[in-house]
């Protein structure tokens, strides 16, 4: 899958959008939004420009309090359980009306979640950056900012907040954008997750140098995101093609989305998944925390 760029510069790699084209999916439309989200992020912070100097932003700040590790959280159970707090999606729009995310997050630190996952997409989620910080100050367990990144500005703003692990996509980003992003993140104290859907996308991942390395973590999205459709099997087949190529960099594998019940769980865990992020059928669930119980005993029985 190919995503377009609207507003980056011919030679970076990307293919450009003609200036009166829409969207080919639904991903692609919101990367174009993403890309005038920058722009006004970068006006923003006055001291960074577009294709500003790596180096200079690569350098560790003593600003960002010590993060969280998110990796090593996920290799405490198996599998571990990051749980996501979420309000909307564009494909079903609001599906946690009473959205509160901070009982959210705590109720699912009750359950025994390793990890949290928030997402700060405002425009498509409903999700903020604000609700990541108030996150940081409520619980105790690791953070991913769940965003459609793009550029490091995003990526410094996300360390900010308080994040311990960004989200990187394959799909979106070049090999170079891959590598370089992820740096900036392992060089501001944060993991990054790195989401595939495809055969060729992971291999695409395990071909960096950084893989094993600033890339600790990689997630299989079970949904194409062309079309939000869902597939558990993404996640079996992939791992049946490389999973001993990622277990040879120590690699924790993520499974993502379409997970509703503990025997979706299950299966994946089967397939070789080290955690599964479970968003949907948690958030909406009347008891939250009993929700969270109830799966990760289920889970623990088939190891």
């Amino acid at each position: 899958m190919k995503i377009r760029r609207r507003l980056t510069e011919p030679g970076t790699g990307y293919e450009i959008a003609p200036r009166q084209s829409t969207p080919d999916n639904i991903l692609e439309k919101i990367i174009w939004q993403k890309e005038q989200e920058v722009l006004q992020m970068l006006q923003a912070m006055s001291s960074l420009k577009s294709g500003s100097d790596y180096e200079t932003l690569l350098k560790p700040s003593s600003a960002f309090s010590k993060g969280r590790d998110f990796a090593k959280a996920l290799k405490q159970g198996s599998p571990a359980l990051i749980a996501e707090v979420k309000k909307a999606s564009p494909s079903k729009g609001i599906i946690c009306p009473n959205f509160d995310p901070v009982k959210i997050a705590q109720a699912y630190e009750r359950g025994g979640a390793a990890c949290l996952s928030v997402l700060t997409d405002e425009t498509f989620f409903q999700g903020s950056f604000e609700n990541l910080r108030s996150l940081r100050d409520s619980v105790s367990l690791p953070l991913l900012c769940k965003e459609f990144i793009i550029d490091a500005c995003q990526v410094i703003t996300a360390r900010a907040a308080g994040a311990d692990a960004v989200l990187l996509i394959a799909a979106v980003l070049t090999d170079a954008d891959l590598s370089k992003l992820s740096i900036l993140a392992y060089r501001l104290g944060m993991d990054s997750l790195v989401e595939v859907h495809t055969l060729a996308e992971l291999d695409r991942v395990l071909a960096l140098p950084e893989t094993g390395k600033s890339i600790k973590l990689v997630g299989i999205n079970n949904r194409n995101l062309e079309d939000f459709s869902v597939n558990l099997a993404t996640t079996e087949k992939l791992l049946e093609a490389r999973g001993e190529a990622l277990r040879a960099k120590d690699i924790v594998v993520v499974s993502e989305s379409g997970l509703k019940t503990a025997s979706d769980l299950i299966r994946v865990n089967q397939a070789g998944a080290n955690a599964v992020l479970v968003g949907e059928s948690l958030v909406t669930h009347a008891d939250i925390a009993g929700a969270v119980q109830a799966i990760i005993p289920k889970l623990e029985l088939q190891r």
